[in-house]
């Protein structure tokens, strides 16, 4: 499996950005599709996540509210809208995959439960 994530840039705060994460994989739609993010110095911190149907989805406190996941089983894509940016979401951000057997929804926030990552695009919030 094959992540290519894509869409990070500069934004102002209070803009919107959108990512995308391109997937290879034949089982595309089974896989459980994460987002995480991270700064210099600090461990890869949990955004949001959707299952393969996409009609589960969860979300980091810090942005419920403010980013949607979603995905495209037929394009093998998995998206993150982001809107009402602000500087602390500053960050790489990384998709990642879940594959069968997918982690339970306890599981979902720990970057172990992922099996695959993507290279990771930089959001940059300016104040």
């Amino acid at each position: 499996v094959q992540l290519q994530a894509s869409g990070g840039g500069l934004v102002q705060a209070g803009g919107s950005l959108r990512l995308s994460c391109a997937a290879s994989g034949r089982d595309f739609r089974r896989y459980t599709m994460g987002w995480f993010r991270q700064t210099p110095g600090k461990e890869h911190e949990f955004v949001a996540a959707i299952r393969w149907s996409g009609g589960s989805t969860y979300y980091a406190d810090s942005v419920k509210g403010r980013f949607t996941i979603s995905r495209d089983n037929a394009k093998a894509t998995v998206f993150l809208q982001m809107n009402t940016l602000k500087p602390e979401d500053t960050a790489v951000y990384y998709c990642a995959a879940d594959v069968p057997p997918v982690s339970i929804v306890s599981g979902l926030t720990s970057q172990s439960a992922y099996e695959y990552w993507g290279q990771g695009t930089l959001v940059t919030v300016s104040s």
